[in-house]
């Protein structure tokens, strides 16, 4: 199905002008070009009046009727739409709400059913049960768990329709427990556990005891829960899936250690269930902490990408990870400067200062303020050792160290100037288009990736020092902005000739050389795409833990004689990182104790 174009206008004024296309045709006698001006008038404005008064029109002339609107190989949603109101109007209702089904199921955000007829307290008796069964259960396929409230609203006319079938056919088993768990997503809790208990008093099965126990879940009647899951189990003893929710349900209700029992019984009969092997590793980690447990996760989710429980599960755990769910933003004392300037701006323009910092920073974090604030100076009092100017074996020498062949920046003195080209203007309108996106975890931000995985090796690196302006005309965006394009660009150069081994490849030795170039937000952004390769590569890992692990020890010794703004950034990714020693670990959580 595809969706018709969508102007940038009022969607009624959209629809209304095509509504004039589609008079215009209908008055000269052609059908199928009015037809076609209606079906795009559909897609901007779907309860619009005028347009289901024309629809009727065009389903009673001698010439119209459902044809009109022909269900082709590349059909049009707004046609689907058209073709099932007609169809309504014309008697077959049974297909009419299929097709709005299907409508609805493509582009749920809309209320592609919001009219008259769906609210027709006898549509019920018109529709054999079954049918209502299978529309709920293609909706669930769409909907959230539960539904938004911002969203539930399109789905109104279909909830109207489950009431009138239920009044309809009292004694359909099926229909009440499916019925439940539409309207628990929908919000309605109590009409939830009503309709599961229903259906279980008409024909007991595992399906409504599910049901039951899942709506006294969002109700957080935990006991009542876990026997109606109970119940459910009695009937069918090795539904790892209901294993698996009794799991989720003990946690949430305060007793992990009991949820971690039931799933690790469901993972005795089936070590790698779907449902429960996730749940497993969620329970797992917050018990313990232990990175390796969400590792094993990802491992699950590269092996079996269409499993979505878990990768909602592996998500919704990693969003709140520093370096795992997103970026550590910048700490600088410059960038603290920047955003209380731009808050005191008397909003004539941005200002133009003067700022003398007492020790180094960042070179992207000074390059943030002068891009936000054009025209502002800054100084730099006197460099401690070991000086940050230079590459980490520059610092602190030894052969265990590789070399830093290539640095994006160099130094005038203490003022930092890019050491690489600009990036091509084909690269930065790539780079200018992808650092926006938001990554759920690192296998995922290591996918994206792949987007710049074009891109040559002298664009990657010059986009690191010379990014392209933002989307947003912001001066504030700029030190998050610098960031993301870096981390993009690394996540870029992970990919870089990828069909080559990990050792002796590019990509390792241009991530190794920004990670242990000059002290930088690039450090932290090659740190994080080496996780992110770590995340994805098994055999790479412990060749990365070594690496993050040695880049960690640099800045803590660094730490002990000047401030490093990095440090504990680092230290995240320390802690992000598969296969770091515990020792490691241990002390990286040590330095972020001691914010």
């Amino acid at each position: 199905m595809t969706e018709a174009h969508e102007g940038t206008a009022d969607p009624r004024l959209e629809a209304e002008g095509e509504l004039s296309m589609a008079r215009l045709a209908l008055d000269g006698g052609d059908l199928r070009h009015a037809a076609d001006h209606v079906a795009t008038a559909i897609t901007f404005a779907p309860a619009l009046p005028e347009i289901h008064e024309l629809l009727a029109h065009l389903a009673r002339h001698p010439r119209g009727g459902a044809d009109l609107f022909p269900m082709d190989e590349r059909v049009y949603l707004g046609t689907v739409v058209c073709r099932g109101h007609v169809l309504a109007s014309l008697g077959d209702r049974a297909e009419a709400v299929r097709l709005l089904v299907s409508a609805q199921c493509h582009s749920p955000e809309h209320a592609w059913a919001d009219v008259p007829w769906m609210y027709d307290p006898g549509l019920g008796a018109a529709l054999p049960p079954e049918a209502v069964c299978d529309a709920i259960g293609r909706l669930l396929g769409v909907v959230g768990d539960p539904v938004p409230e911002a969203e539930r609203a399109a789905f109104a006319p279909f909830l109207s329709l489950v009431r009138s079938a239920i009044a309809e056919h009292p004694g359909h088993a099926m229909l009440m427990w499916s019925a439940s768990i539409l309207v628990r997503r929908l919000g309605d809790t109590d009409a939830a556990v009503d309709l599961a208990l229903r259906s279980a008093r008409i024909e007991p099965s595992v399906f409504a005891s599910v049901a039951l126990g899942t709506a006294y879940r969002a109700q957080g009647h935990w006991a009542q829960a876990e026997q109606a899951w109970r119940q459910a189990l009695d009937l069918e003893p090795d539904n790892l899936a209901v294993h698996t929710d009794m799991a989720e349900m003990l946690a949430e209700a305060g007793r992990p250690e009991d949820g971690i029992a039931w799933v690790e019984a469901a993972l005795r009969k089936e070590p790698d269930h779907p449902s429960a092997f996730p749940t497993a590793c969620m329970l797992r980690f917050g018990r313990d902490g232990d990175l390796a447990h969400l590792v094993a996760l990802a491992d699950h989710l590269r092996a079996r990408p269409d499993n979505a429980h878990a990768a909602g599960v592996l998500a919704r755990v990693a969003h709140d990870i520093p370096w795992v769910g997103g970026y550590v933003g910048p700490t600088e004392a410059v960038v603290n400067m920047l955003h209380q300037s731009l808050e005191s701006a008397d909003g004539t323009g941005t200002p133009e200062l003067t700022v003398a910092l007492s020790a180094p920073e960042p070179p992207s974090a000074l390059l943030a303020f002068v891009r936000a604030l054009p025209g502002s100076d800054i100084t730099v009092g006197d460099i401690q050792p070991p000086d940050p100017r230079y590459t980490v074996p520059e610092v602190f020498g030894g052969d265990r160290l590789e070399p830093v062949r290539r640095r994006v920046w160099d130094f005038d003195g203490t003022v930092p100037r890019p050491n690489v080209a600009p990036p091509s203007a084909a690269a930065a309108g790539t780079m200018r288009d992808l650092a926006l996106r938001k990554w759920q975890h690192p296998v995922h931000a290591y996918d994206e990736g792949v987007r710049l995985a074009g891109l040559g090796l002298t664009d990657l690196l010059g986009v690191l020092v010379h990014p392209p302006e933002p989307p947003m005309d912001e001066p504030g965006v700029w030190p998050d902005w610098i960031r993301l394009v870096q981390i993009w660009a690394c996540l870029g150069l992970a990919h870089y000739e990828a069909d080559r081994p990990w050792p002796g490849s590019v990509r390792r030795r241009a991530l190794v050389d920004l990670a242990f170039g000059p002290e930088d937000w690039v450090t932290e952004a090659a740190l994080f795409a080496l996780v992110a390769l770590a995340w994805t590569h098994p055999e790479d890992r412990a060749d990365i833990a070594g690496l993050v692990t040695d880049r960690f020890r640099a800045a803590v010794e660094a730490a002990g004689s000047r401030p490093v703004t990095i440090l504990d950034s680092i230290a995240h990714l320390v802690l992000a990182t598969p296969e770091v020693g515990e020792r490691v670990r241990a002390f990286a959580r040590e330095v972020l104790a001691e914010e």
